[in-house]
């Protein structure tokens, strides 16, 4: 299946309703276009629920309550076939900010009264004309962090308010040729043999050699509140591969519950997608021998034949709490 136009039409549809919703209406909202019995993921801690009634009360009433005059700043957009955690099944992605003025207390965060720009990415899955499956990442650290509060100062890249794509082609609204997704899809499905190639015999190839193959000298890579941002290659290695293998061990790959790609762009979630041990102090939490779960997305843009950004999206504080930190509990 290579044609998604319904799917877009309908997720798009979707966003431009929410965006005139209101803490009372956005229940309503939902269900417009949410089955009764959709499944909505969300980071911690909101939770996984059912229904569009439990989605409005989880996150969507409550942020809406926090925040005033809110935007969808959108910058990827785009829709594909998922063939990995059960059937063939159309998803949409959607990634970039949710910009408001962050006016009364959300999870505990004093309000700034300033303008507050909201990290996120959110899967669709589409089945009869309605959204049967939601899964919503979004980076509360990073919004903490604009509000004055650094939870993880030890980040080994830069913090910021993280662009689109170099491009600014990001927003696949139009049918695009289905050649260009199946080459995308192939590069990211190479790359995830690449690490656990590098994973099974790490001496087989340099770091280098082995992000070589299926990036650009100058990839970006757009880490998540805690990491961080970093650029090129050989920054990516110094400020997040390199730290992130010395400090985690026995790492168990999952698998994904989507993973597709429409054009130039591809992306994944798993829940999770790791299982590790955090041996040495990853993003600066003391080690232990107690294994926790990471779930995590990926966002692509492929460059000519070779990945060149990748947007990274982790739920941080459902890992957290694996290692003893309760960061809105404290």
């Amino acid at each position: 299946m290579t044609d998604f136009q319904d799917a877009k039409s309908l997720v798009q549809a979707h966003y431009a309703e929410l965006a005139k919703a209101t803490p009372d209406t956005v229940p309503q909202t939902l269900a417009r276009r949410m089955a009764a019995e959709a499944l909505w993921r969300g980071v911690d801690p909101f939770g996984v629920v059912t229904g569009p009634e439990a989605a409005a009360k989880a996150f969507w009433a409550p942020y809406l309550s926090s925040f005033t005059h809110v935007k969808r700043r959108e910058e990827i957009f785009f829709a594909g076939v998922s063939e990995v955690g059960g059937p063939s099944s159309v998803w949409t992605c959607s990634m970039g900010h949710l910009q408001g003025l962050f006016d009364a207390p959300w999870l505990g965060i004093t309000p700034t009264r300033k303008i507050a720009m909201l990290r996120y990415a959110e899967f669709n899955r589409i089945e009869g004309g309605q959204i049967v499956e939601t899964a919503f990442f979004c980076d509360i650290l990073h919004l903490m962090r604009q509000a004055g509060i650094v939870v993880l100062p030890t980040q080994t890249a830069q913090h910021l308010v993280q662009p689109g794509p170099f491009t600014g082609d990001g927003r696949l609204l139009d049918a695009q040729d289905p050649a260009e997704g199946v080459k995308t899809l192939a590069r990211i499905e190479n790359m995830i043999g690449s690490i656990d190639a590098a994973n099974a015999t790490p001496e087989a190839r340099t770091p280098r050699e082995e992000l070589l193959e299926d990036w650009t000298e100058d990839m970006t890579w757009w880490g998540p509140e805690g990491i961080g941002a970093t650029y090129t290659i050989d920054r990516y290695i110094e400020q997040h591969q390199g730290p992130f293998r010395h400090h985690i061990s026995d790492r168990t790959f999952n698998g994904h519950l989507c993973r597709m790609a429409e054009g130039q762009y591809g992306a994944f979630f798993g829940w999770p997608n790791l299982t590790l041990t955090n041996a040495g102090a990853f993003m600066g939490v003391e080690g232990s021998d107690v294994r926790g779960d990471l779930r995590v997305v990926d966002v692509y843009r492929r460059e000519g034949e070779k990945l060149s950004e990748n947007w990274i999206f982790f739920d941080t504080l459902h890992w957290l709490k694996t290692q003893g930190v309760d960061v809105l509990g404290g």
